[in-house]
């Protein structure tokens, strides 16, 4: 009688957690591999043939433009990093129509900020809107608006100062109790 060998059930489960524990490892590295590849196919060649920085100027605008960082905060917006780049290169046909497109949407922020009362703030983004097209005929409504609403601070702060010397006198009059 002839006596086959067949290996344990524990034998079986050692090799199996192997044999996945392999597949694991080499899908992980897989994955890493086509991340890697990705980003040389991507981003490669761009940095190689520009080392001026232009390359993360307009990573890091992109990057702010899908976080919603369009003009603020300050330093660390897409349109002062599309500025940037101009800085560089001023003749850059593709970010200015970038700084175009997004136009209208910088202006809505402005605008934003002037109705919340954030005055300064909308003043400094305004500036970026001019620094790009100072001739803009929104950007220029959108500077009068500015001034019509610190006019207008102007005004409550006066009136409220009137109010608060108004009772100060009559507190003077009135004698004491």
């Amino acid at each position: 009688m002839s006596t086959i060998f067949a290996p344990s059930r524990r034998t079986w489960t050692v090799a199996g957690a192997a044999l996945v524990l392999v597949l694991v490892l080499v899908l992980v590295l897989a994955w890493l591999g086509l991340r890697a590849w990705r980003s040389v196919a991507v981003a490669g060649p761009a940095v190689a043939a520009d080392d001026s920085g232009r390359v993360i100027l307009l990573n890091l605008a992109d990057q702010a433009v899908r976080d919603h960082r369009l003009v603020s905060p300050q330093g660390r917006n897409a349109w002062e990093f599309y500025l940037s780049v101009l800085e560089l290169e001023p003749d850059d046909a593709a970010t200015r129509e970038t700084l175009q497109r997004l136009f209208p949407a910088a202006t809505r922020a402005v605008e934003q900020a002037i109705d919340q009362g954030e005055l300064d703030q909308a003043e400094r983004e305004l500036r970026l809107l001019h620094e790009f097209d100072s001739g803009n005929y929104i950007a220029l409504l959108l500077a009068g608006k500015l001034d019509a609403q610190r006019q207008l601070r102007v005004r409550q702060h006066e009136a409220r100062a009137a109010m608060l010397q108004g009772r100060q006198a009559r507190d003077a009059v009135q004698p004491a109790r």
